[in-house]
Parts: C-alpha cells; structure tokens; sequence
C-alpha cells in the first residue's frame, strides 16, 4: 500500500508548532504505547533539540506489556524521561505532574536564586493526529477544555489550557510529516487510525492487519475469531471470519467491507487483546 496524507492544515500546524516555541519551558511529545517509532514525528527532533521534553506512551492500556517494557529500557538508554498513561482511566496522570516538577526543579532553583518569583511552567504538549493529546489534557484538567473525537485532525487550533496555578499547557493539533520513507510506518500509522480512513482501502488494510496478527499473536486473532488454523492466507482467514460472524451481503457473498472494517475497529478498541505493533529492534 502507498500511504501518504498531509493535509494543508498539518503544515500549518507545524508553523504554528515552531512559532511558539518559544514561549514553552517544557515539550510533552504524546505518543501512541502501541507504535512508539512510528507515532513519533521525525521532525519534531530538530524542532525540539533546544527544548526540555517528556514522552507519553499513552494508550498503554492496549499495548503489549511486554514490549512496552522493552520501550521503557529503550528511552531509558538514551536518557529520555517516559511516562506511561492510559487517558482514559487516568493511570499515569501523578507520574505525568511528579516528572514535570523534577525535571524542573534545577529551573526552579536559578529563579529563586535571582529572586525571581516561580511563574507557571509551560508546556507545549505535541503528537501526531489521533494519539490521544486532547484525551490526555482533558484527564489532567478534570474537565473537557479540548476537543476530542475518533477521527485523526480533531484539534485544528492553538489552545493555552490552564491546568493549575503551577502549570500551563498548549495544546497542539495533531501533526504528520510530508512522505513516509517507510511502508512499516506507514502501515502502522493507518493501522492505529492516525491516518484518515476515508483514503485507505480498508480491506488492503485488514489483511496486512490479520498477516501480522498471524505472526506475532496468532493466539488472539484465533481465540477472537474461532478460527482453527492461522497457517492459511490473509484473505482465506478474512473469509473464514466472514463466515463464523456471518457476515454475508444479500445474495449470500461474504462482505469483507464489513469484516475488515469491525476487525480494524475491535484492534484499535484492544477487544483483540493488547498488542503492540512494533519493538525498538524492528528499525
């Protein structure tokens, strides 16, 4: 599949991104715990290399435990301070705040040093469409000050979320870059609907899903389906679950618009399990 959506608001995102930077202490990069290389935007890197950052892994919730762990040591190695946080629950919230105040603390102290009154931090809080910035904010509000929905694109503008009297976010909206070099990331992206569905072929996209389901969690993809053998084809395996969700159109045709799109959707919602799609290993 040749992926590739940018829209025109996205590069002005980035400019809005850029602009402001300068008024942020701290950069909070939200990524998605299932896809933690690909959901990281590698033009943040040169945007921030000037600026204090924490990394989300949130989703946590639906993402291999295992693997995630595995992520922890990676950024662990590489001095990064990460977070894990399910936004929905709230799991990983305190962390969030306690990591903010001590990587702060050194800031703290060379202002009151100079006798300067401590001021709000301010945190500019960034990520790619649909890895759950707004749900994240609203979890730390207690309120619902962003906007928030399914669909990757949601927040369009430029939004200063008081969240208490020592902290300030600007929220961000959700920004991808320009070409994917990599089908993998690509994949992955559109998997975890970052990308629109509205520009995908959705039944491509359910048997590149259910081909790597097959390798990595063949256990989840047969318990939740019923199928008996996972060794045969991504297609057969799509009919198969056509015909034990009978999902057939009316002249008795198995619908694998229907299948592959409440496959895609029991993925993203983790009724197939918790399954992370990539290990720091795979680039």
């Amino acid at each position: 599949m040749n992926i590739n959506w940018y829209p025109g608001h996205m590069a002005k995102a980035k400019r809005m991104i850029n602009e402001n930077l300068k008024l942020v202490d701290l950069v909070v990069e939200v990524l998605d715990a299932r896809i933690p290389y690909s959901s990281r935007n590698p033009d943040f890197k040169e945007l921030f290399k000037n600026k204090m950052q924490i990394i989300i892994l949130n989703k946590a919730d639906l993402a291999d435990p295992n693997t995630t762990e595995k992520w922890q040591n990676y950024y662990a190695s590489i001095d990064t301070p990460i977070i894990l946080v399910n936004s929905k629950s709230g799991t990983g919230i305190k962390n969030f705040l306690t990591a903010v105040n001590k990587i702060m603390e050194k800031k703290f102290e060379k202002d009151r040093l100079k006798g300067m009154l401590r001021r709000p931090v301010k945190i500019m809080v960034c990520g790619i469409p649909n890895s759950g910035k707004s749900t994240f904010i609203n979890k730390l509000t207690g309120s619902a000050p962003a906007r928030t929905g399914d669909k990757p694109g949601v927040t369009k503008d430029r939004q200063w979320i008081k969240i208490n009297t020592n902290i300030h976010l600007l929220d961000t909206p959700g920004v991808l870059w320009p070409k994917f070099n990599d089908d993998l990331v690509a994949m992955n992206l559109a998997f975890t609907q970052a990308i629109n569905d509205d520009i995908l072929d959705i039944e491509q996209l359910c048997r590149k899903l259910i081909e790597f389901l097959s390798k990595r969690y063949p256990d989840n993809l047969k318990e939740r389906y019923c199928i008996g053998s996972i060794k045969e084809e991504p297609h057969d395996i799509l009919l198969n679950i056509c015909e034990n969700r009978k999902f057939f159109k009316s002249k008795g045709e198995p619908d694998i618009l229907k299948a592959s799109t409440i496959i895609l959707d029991e993925f993203r919602s983790g009724r197939i399990g918790k399954i992370s799609l990539e290990e720091p290993n795979d680039f």
